[in-house]
């Protein structure tokens, strides 16, 4: 088994899978990865399933040390700097660290969370069906907590490859985050339903993994904002007294009293897990039957990850770069005899 010791993180660090299904009807929430694509991503490049538990990295930057190795492991998500053994890693691809030898990421610089998949994948006891840590409840594997400097992970040893491997992807998409109305939204008139989707959302700094509170004009409802309290998902748009929805997330309530004027779909969740505080969105509505459809194309793109997975070439090295003579033949600006060529016999006769 190999040994990864958590240096130092952020208090937005944990192990996270694809979450704990089936028991939400006995009050138990699913919790999981916020990112499910970027998730899967760092699992492709791993070897692992698609929701395999790996660590998700908050915004803020972490150090990890092998202690016994080889350990193979691959980042995903939201982009920041990193360096494995002082070298620089890129973005989606994998690196094998031996013993005693850091792994180093700076702050994100783009959205909100990273995934850091090992080779074999993080080894726990499952607490319910998961390893998803949920703070709140105590729950999670290998520990019920977020990760904290001094934990150590044991993992399994990394398989020898030949090369490296690496998921070129495409840009994430853009546009507003799709949502379809309901299972509330009568409880809205029509002017309350063009605000939700005429206005500009910015994400509240107060936003954590249970919901993402969000900044704008308040939303009306003529009977009050308490409703006898019913089921809830993962993207469900709660609409509070205060009249400013709140997008349920992984850690959310089974149940909830607020009523909900509409639903993220499932292929844009992890856009909005993504959407740093004081960034704004803005809501689309679609139908139930585009959502399966963009539903079921994600889960296709899911499914074919591993597929995608290149070896070799990986990557751009800087720092051979740096050391690289990449100017040909050095001259010196004040020493002609470094840049003038003695005259031959066909130049003779030229200025």
């Amino acid at each position: 088994m190999s040994l990864l010791a958590v240096d130092h993180v952020g208090p937005a660090t944990s192990v996270q899978d694809g979450g704990r299904f089936g028991a939400q009807r006995y009050g138990l929430t699913p919790s999981g990865v916020m990112d499910r694509p970027a998730l899967a991503v760092a699992n492709a490049l791993a070897g692992n399933a698609p929701f395999a538990a790996a660590i998700e990295i908050g915004p803020f930057g972490a150090r990890f040390t092998v202690r016994d190795g080889p350990l193979r492991v691959a980042l995903a998500g939201a982009a920041r700097e990193a360096t494995a053994a002082g070298r620089p890693l890129p973005m989606q691809t994998t690196v094998l660290l031996a013993a005693g030898e850091s792994l180093v990421l700076g702050a994100a610089r783009d959205g909100v969370f990273s995934y850091l998949a090992v080779e074999g994948a993080v080894c726990g006891e499952p607490v319910f069906g998961s390893l998803s840590v949920n703070a709140l409840a105590g729950l999670g594997s290998p520990f019920p907590r977020p990760l904290r400097a001094g934990d150590v992970l044991a993992l399994r040893d990394a398989a020898p490859l030949a090369q490296e491997r690496r998921l070129p992807l495409a840009p994430a998409p853009q546009g507003p985050i799709r949502i379809v109305f309901g299972p509330q939204h009568e409880e809205f008139d029509a002017a309350a339903q063009e605000l939700l989707l005429a206005s500009e959302w910015r994400v509240s700094a107060l936003s954590d993994r249970m919901g993402y509170r969000l900044d704008g004009p308040a939303i009306t409802r003529a009977h009050g904002h308490d409703i006898v309290s019913d089921g809830t998902v993962t993207g469900s748009v709660q609409v509070p007294g205060s009249g400013r929805p709140i997008i349920l997330m992984p850690d959310r309530g089974t149940t909830g009293g607020y009523p909900k004027i509409a639903t993220v779909i499932s292929a844009d969740l992890g856009r909005v897990a993504q959407t740093r505080p004081g960034h704004a969105i803005r809501f689309h509505a679609v139908t139930i039957e585009e959502a399966q459809q963009v539903a079921r194309h994600m889960a296709t793109h899911i499914a074919s990850l591993a597929n995608l997975v290149q070896t070799g070439g990986a990557a751009f090295d800087l720092a051979a770069l740096q050391s690289a003579n990449t100017a040909g033949v050095a001259v010196s600006a004040v020493d002609a005899a470094t840049w003038q060529s003695p005259a031959g016999p066909d130049d003779k006769d030229q200025p």
